[in-house]
């Protein structure tokens, strides 16, 4: 049902955490499906220097926060908003029909964390 690569990062996630001193963090939940994502980011120079994630989900959401933060980090700004659910998907080489709509959301609070980040430093 899931690939090596969706179980490798549900059973050993990278970036797990919160960074205290964030310079931009970003959550989101879905009442439908009860997934809770945050993810906090430090930015250097306009790139995200560090990223990490807690995630409160089923096996997709806590996969996608991992490689969602695994693409984000080292990226400038800009191509980080550029990330997309196609990205995130081939990056987890696949999943499972019906799957793809939650793999958006560890994106849509990495996004809310580079909104918060902007609001921050205007």
């Amino acid at each position: 049902m899931y690939s090596k690569k969706v179980i490798e990062e549900f059973s050993n996630p990278k970036n797990v955490g919160s960074i205290e001193d964030a310079d931009g963090v970003g959550e989101i939940g879905s009442t439908v499906d009860g997934d809770i994502i945050n993810i906090s980011i430090k930015v250097k120079d306009n790139i995200i220097e560090d990223v990490k994630f807690k995630t409160f989900g089923c096996v997709v959401a806590i996969s996608t926060s991992s490689m969602v933060t695994n693409l984000a980090k080292g990226k400038t700004i800009d191509e980080a908003l550029a990330l997309n659910n196609e990205d995130v998907i081939n990056a987890l080489e696949g999943l499972p029909e019906g799957k793809d709509r939650c793999s958006g959301f560890a994106l849509d609070a990495l996004k809310l964390a580079i909104e918060d980040y902007r609001q921050k430093n205007k």
